[in-house]
């Protein structure tokens, strides 16, 4: 099986002055779950090359065994050093495609039409695809078929109101994911904050926040695997 993970390559956090990115417990716990399932693994992002990561998702509070696994992996590490540009992919050449968060996301990628794009043509492919955190957010602008939001009437979840409150960014980032979900017609729905929440809807897979992020990627893999 092929999987193409999609990360931000956007690094400014608004105008605070501070830098942002991907989050890495996100990149990495999918990344180690898709190898174990024996999965081929791409990542890109927009521009390609080395996508940034958020510095805070690599503090000590922040890592975990699968982060500090990955910071020392040199397969990893080359793969995160030489990601493929978003525009040159094509969902027909993957089973399966992934979107770890952070914030960079919800300025990039969530404008992005070659994300939109393949993103639509994954699922209209009769391909999973599973998106965590804040990437579910990058659904903003996806259209189904009829032209309607992509999320209208769909069981969604992401990062939720009250998490960004508690990482004091509600007035800095440029949209609230749950707020963003809702007035698109999603189906949102929510557990307790940063604790590991995974909806499944169809071929659509959303996970809250990062403690969400291997469950989804456990998600993903039995669907790919068994169809259910």
């Amino acid at each position: 099986m092929k999987v193409l993970v999609v990360l931000t390559s956007h690094d400014q956090l608004g105008d605070t002055g501070r830098t942002t990115g991907f989050w890495l417990e996100e990149l990495a716990a999918p990344y180690y779950r898709f190898q174990e399932a024996g999965w081929d693994i791409t990542l890109a992002s927009p521009k390609g090359g080395k996508p940034p990561l958020d510095p805070k998702s690599n503090e000590p509070a922040f890592q975990t065994d699968l982060t500090r696994r990955f910071e020392t992996d040199p397969d990893a590490t080359a793969a995160l050093a030489h990601t493929v540009r978003l525009d040159t992919v094509s969902a027909d050449d993957y089973d399966t495609v992934f979107y770890p968060g952070g914030h960079g996301p919800l300025w990039d990628l969530a404008e992005d039409t070659h994300s939109a794009r393949l993103i639509e043509t994954t699922l209209r492919s009769g391909k999973p695809l599973a998106l965590v955190c804040h990437a579910p957010g990058v659904l903003r602008h996806t259209l189904n078929e009829d032209g309607t939001p992509l999320v209208q009437g769909k069981n969604v979840t992401g990062f939720t109101n009250t998490e960004e409150e508690a990482v004091a960014l509600t007035d800095v980032v440029p949209f609230l994911v749950e707020d963003e979900l809702k007035s698109l017609g999603g189906i949102y729905t929510k557990t307790d904050d940063w604790q590991p929440y995974v909806i499944q809807d169809g071929l659509l897979i959303t996970g809250q926040n990062p403690a969400s992020s291997g469950p989804a990627a456990d998600t993903l893999i039995q669907l790919v695997s068994t169809g259910a």
